[in-house]
């Protein structure tokens, strides 16, 4: 099409970029840019928000705004996009004030963002866990005339509970359903998790049932809050009936589930039933991952079962399981900690690990 004549047009150009784009190709979609000045062909408005776009997602922020600097030079006038394009881009690095700042910019230049634009800064003040910015956030963007919704609130919600903030976090809920929106499973999932971590079963249970009541279904993310939580109280047999219980409602248990299962059972010295938990996973067709093996390792290692643990890491070794520094560790740890071990004639197969270890990392 490049070489084709007469010249494309700079809405064909876009046209094959957004093709390009789409097939998630950045670095083509920004050498073709480079083909149009080549080829005389002047970029519009939306050219340079493609390319501003490519760079974000390439990591090259400064080029984004290099972009922004030739729009203003060439006479292109902005547009909401190129601005939630680029604070996109500032979150993605963690860049959060610079985004805030740009907003601010963008608003003090008379520009309306859309509901993309305060999607896009909200989620990046409560990543960098500027909880109370973020919930004034909230407040502008209804005086602004956007009515935030309930993604945006579980978004609030979620960082005001890694935040310690349970009773804020709740206060927001409420208010959610006051003004008559409809709260979600991941509205419910963030308190739910924050409430087993402060070990209020009967809050936990309250809002479990009303789930019911108002027809939320829970999620493998919910069951696996519950089973944790009831992992760490020590219990673990009503945990496997949660487990249990998540099969009959049609949600299968994920590696994740099943692991904390297992490390349960381990730091309780239930090495029989952490093996037959591991049995089942594999009949469901969910494959140990270097957790479940780490924390087997762990299990023996507590026990002072060297012998087991060196097997259970082999296995993890032949099955194609790459162990990482805390297996490893793990290990290590094990060997130092039993001293039956060292009495023994077997002493020697700390220092080959050790050895092994070291050519590793």
């Amino acid at each position: 099409m490049i070489h084709k004549y007469p010249m494309p047009s700079v809405v064909e150009f876009n046209q094959l970029l957004g093709a390009i784009v789409r097939m998630k190709r950045y670095a083509i979609a920004v050498s073709m840019c480079k083909q149009m000045e080549f080829f005389r062909v002047s970029p519009d408005v939306y050219t340079l928000n493609i390319l501003t776009n490519c760079f974000c997602h390439l990591g090259q922020i400064d080029c984004g705004f290099s972009v922004l600097g030739k729009m203003l030079k060439l006479g292109v006038e902005p547009t909401v996009v190129t601005f939630s394009t680029l604070i996109n881009g500032l979150c993605n690095q963690s860049q959060i004030s610079h985004a805030v700042s740009l907003f601010d910019e963008m608003i003090g230049q008379g520009y309306r963002p859309n509901l993309i634009v305060y999607s896009t800064t909200l989620n990046g003040l409560c990543k960098t866990g500027n909880t109370y910015r973020a919930v004034r956030f909230l407040s502008m963007m209804e005086e602004r005339g956007f009515e935030p919704n309930i993604v945006a609130y579980s978004t609030v919600i979620d960082c005001l509970c890694k935040n310690g903030l349970l009773n804020e976090a709740l206060d927001l809920f409420s208010e959610v359903k006051v003004k008559g929106i409809r709260p979600n499973t991941v509205s419910y999932n963030c308190l739910i998790h924050a409430m087993c971590n402060l070990g209020q079963q009967k809050e936990t249970t309250r809002l479990l049932n009303e789930m019911v009541d108002n027809n939320i279904s829970c999620d493998i993310v919910t069951y696996n809050v519950l089973i944790d939580a009831h992992c760490k109280e020590g219990m673990i047999s009503e945990a496997i009936e949660i487990l249990d219980t998540m099969r009959k409602h049609g949600i299968e248990p994920n590696v994740i589930t099943y692991n904390i299962c297992i490390d349960a059972c381990c730091k309780e010295g239930m090495l029989a039933e952490a093996k037959d938990i591991v049995d089942t996973m594999i009949k469901q067709g969910i494959e140990p991952d270097v957790v479940t093996y780490s924390v087997l390792v762990d299990g023996h290692c507590l026990q002072n079962q060297m012998d087991k643990a060196k097997s259970v890491f082999q296995l993890m070794i032949e099955k194609g399981c790459a162990p990482d520094i805390h297996s490893c560790n793990i290990m290590i740890n094990g060997y130092c900690k039993d001293a039956c071990f060292w009495a023994s004639s077997k002493s020697s197969d700390m220092f080959d690990f050790v050895g092994w270890f070291m050519q590793k990392w």
